[in-house]
């Protein structure tokens, strides 16, 4: 048989090919399907858009609001918590005394802390083995031992070191000299305590954020010739705060909570005032209630401060930057406001 008698009996086999569609284009491709016509469109309209359902959510709803409902109640409706009490004394003009001092020391504490935690830092990063090894040294000893044992041993300087002499060496000019019972007052001995403590870990987490920032563009900006200090303060600290600031709050809100182990110095803080208070009255739970409302109001307003310094750090970072409390509550507002009659949906 030959080849053409072989190709012409495998086309009489050959399947009839399907026939090609109505809207197919001139290169064999299948077109788009026509769009609906009005009617169709018209008929999707009228379908009724229902929201998917969250049976779990909406069960978990009602149970955390059976929950505080039950806890407010109680708060409400138990005598024991002498509500009356805490209102009497909540603007008392030595409870006020006492959140000033709780104030103050959380200020200068926070200052010296974050101040010299930034100094550290940059010592711990520095190639000198030396100034190096001196930063890591002070972070090993004031994160290794408790607080309350450095207030103590500030507070008993003096039994170290009887009188503190300050002056320019080589010559005989006296800048400072006193007993150190006498300088070390419960108040400075609080704030040097708090300061360095919080310094040691300040220098961790300022060290940290700074570390965080691609090492990329430093050399880049080295490349163009930017000078260190514009390196640092324009390109490197803007970033790292964004790391550094969470860390740094919750740390300054601790040191708020940390001033009330100072009443082992009899300084008259607001813990130390309370203590005060209902040990002369026995009027313990509603005194400690004053002390606790105070220590909230404290921390909402440093979280709502956080808020807005964290928003302000995050215009490199986001396109568009979060709402605020008030923007979001005007949206909620405009939301569900009802439309007016006429106006196009």
């Amino acid at each position: 048989m030959t080849p053409s008698a072989v190709s012409t009996e495998t086309a009489r086999h050959v399947p009839p090919a399907a026939p090609a569609p109505e809207h197919a284009s001139a290169t064999g491709a299948a077109a788009m399907p026509c769009p609906p016509s009005t009617a169709e469109r018209e008929d999707l309209s009228r379908l009724r858009v229902v929201p998917a359902r969250h049976p779990g959510r909406t069960v978990l709803a009602v149970v955390v609001g059976l929950v505080v409902a039950a806890v407010a109640y109680s708060f409400v409706t138990n005598p024991r918590w002498e509500w009356g009490v805490v209102a009497q004394w909540f603007l008392a003009e030595s409870i006020l005394r006492g959140l000033l001092e709780t104030l103050k020391l959380t200020a200068l504490s926070g200052v010296l802390g974050f101040s010299l935690g930034l100094v550290l830092a940059l010592m711990r990063l520095s190639p000198s083995g030396l100034i190096s090894g001196v930063s890591w040294t002070f972070s090993w000893i004031f994160r290794s031992t408790p607080l309350l044992v450095q207030l103590l041993l500030w507070y008993n300087l003096g039994y170290l070191y009887e009188r503190i002499t300050l002056g320019i060496p080589l010559t005989d000019v006296t800048l400072l000299d006193a007993r150190t019972s006498t300088l070390m007052t419960p108040m400075l001995a609080a704030t040097l305590g708090l300061g360095l403590h919080q310094a040691a870990y300040a220098a961790e987490l300022i060290r940290g954020g700074i570390l965080s920032v691609d090492q990329g563009q430093l050399e880049a900006a080295s490349a163009l010739g930017i000078p260190a200090r514009d390196r640092s303060l324009r390109i490197v600290m803007p970033q790292a705060m964004r790391a550094i600031l969470p860390t740094a709050f919750n740390e300054i809100i601790g040191l708020v909570k940390g001033t009330s182990i100072v009443y082992v110095l009899a300084h008259a803080e607001l813990f130390f005032t309370v203590q005060l208070i209902y040990g002369r009255t026995q009027q313990v739970l509603p005194m400690l209630l004053v002390a606790t409302l105070w220590y909230v109001v404290i921390t909402s307003l440093l979280s709502i401060g956080q808020y807005y310094i964290e928003r302000h750090y995050a215009k490199g970072a986001v396109r568009n930057l979060p709402p605020t409390p008030l923007q979001s509550l005007r949206a909620r507002l405009t939301r569900h406001r009802p439309t007016p009659k006429g106006a196009l949906a």
